[in-house]
């Protein structure tokens, strides 16, 4: 077994005892194994058990991709196990490595920054064009007056602009601009400039096909090397890999390219407490060098810099997003032409990617993740700042 630490050769009787502590630990979260409800599990690989007690979340991740398991409801029975808290009580040697080595050194400088370019926002237009609907927005939609995905990322959109109280004339930062569609609508619907940078290449290129004929110029630039002015700001899912030694640098370089009077919205998914690194299969296999920051971490690294004028959430709307993104690439997965999906990614790709999805279904419908909207300002807003919703 390439890359898994569970001898083959255990004895039945060892076998047996790694599925009864399995069996009562997820007894925990009301889940069974070989039962019919949709999150009990269905075991294809005796291993299994061994496994993830010798390797965690990363040892369950790479299990599923393997083949080893199923569950009818993959979100479902995710869910349960974080109810249930058993992501705290198993943890394989890997995710202790990495957490040391985040205290003691810097997982995202720019060397290292430039990896979640090219392993996820890199491959390929197509996976995320057939996933993410009209617009390729890929953050949580705004799910307040929407009742389908197109329309609660175009509200979201249009909520970060109102929140930045946009005006024509206005020059515009985007600090990680995707694909360029908030740029796009902030040029198109409130008759603004702007400036968007980016890791990936695919994203750059795309972006800047989008928004041909805007006053939106794209770059293929490291946050850190910006120092131009700017009447606003904002940054729409990207915080999350800028790691919490590199704070207090990106808060800076906001400031000193804000307009005093300028606004800067924050739109990061985030954690109730305070880490320095990721979960051990997202890391490997999704994001690497992410971490989602906790409100404390936020608040010191922006402290002295900005007054906080408004801390929205609606991490629930989460949940609600990836349940229509899965539906729409299983659909792309599923189409009778086979697709292009089909063509390009193999079935273990699939699995990682359900498993991608279903994983963080189950953190934002568990609470443990949330979805901020971090509106500051430089020196407090005159009179006080009224958010809308």
């Amino acid at each position: 077994m390439r890359g898994c630490s569970v001898d083959e050769r255990l004895q039945p009787a060892t076998r047996s005892r790694y599925r009864q502590r399995v069996e009562a630990l997820l007894a925990e979260a009301d889940v069974r194994i070989g039962s019919e409800r949709p999150w009990d599990l269905q075991v294809h690989d005796p291993n299994l058990y061994a496994r993830v007690l010798a390797q965690g979340s990363l040892g369950l991740g790479e299990s599923y991709m393997d083949g080893w398991w199923d569950a009818g409801s993959l979100d479902g029975f995710l869910y349960r196990l974080l109810q249930a808290r058993l992501d705290e009580r198993v943890r394989g040697a890997g995710e202790i490595r990495d957490a040391i080595f985040a205290r003691l050194f810097n997982p995202q400088t720019r060397s290292r920054s430039r990896e979640v370019g090219e392993r996820h926002y890199d491959l390929g237009n197509d996976l995320y064009a057939a996933m993410l609907g009209r617009r390729l927005v890929y953050s949580c939609g705004y799910w307040r007056n929407a009742d389908n995905l197109d329309d609660a990322q175009e509200d979201k959109l249009d909520l970060v602009c109102r929140k930045l109280r946009l005006k024509p004339g206005m020059k515009v930062l985007d600090i990680g601009c995707g694909w360029g569609e908030a740029l796009k609508y902030a040029a198109e619907s409130y008759g603004v400039s702007g400036v968007g940078v980016t890791i990936s290449k695919e994203q750059a290129e795309f972006a800047r096909r989008l928004c041909k004929g805007l006053p939106v110029e794209i770059r293929l630039q490291d946050y850190r090397d910006l120092d131009e002015p700017f009447d606003a700001a904002f940054s729409i899912g990207m915080f999350e890999h800028v790691g919490v030694k590199n704070y207090r640098a990106y808060f800076e370089m906001v400031r000193r390219c804000l307009a005093d009077d300028g606004l800067f919205l924050l739109h990061t998914i985030a954690s109730n407490v305070s880490a320095h690194r990721t979960d051990a299969w997202i890391g490997k296999y999704i994001f690497p060098n992410s971490m989602l920051p906790s409100a404390v971490q936020i608040a010191q690294g922006c402290e002295g810099l900005f007054v906080v004028e408004d801390w929205h959430n609606f991490g629930t709307d989460y949940d609600r997003t990836l349940q229509a993104w899965r539906e729409n690439v299983e659909a792309a997965w599923n189409a009778p032409d086979k697709s292009a999906l089909a063509a390009r990614y193999d079935e273990r790709f699939r699995r990682m990617w359900r498993f991608y999805l279903a994983g963080s279904m189950a953190t934002f419908r568990s609470r443990r993740s949330q979805l901020w909207q971090i509106v500051l300002s430089p020196r407090g807003v005159p009179g006080g700042y009224v958010a809308p919703r």
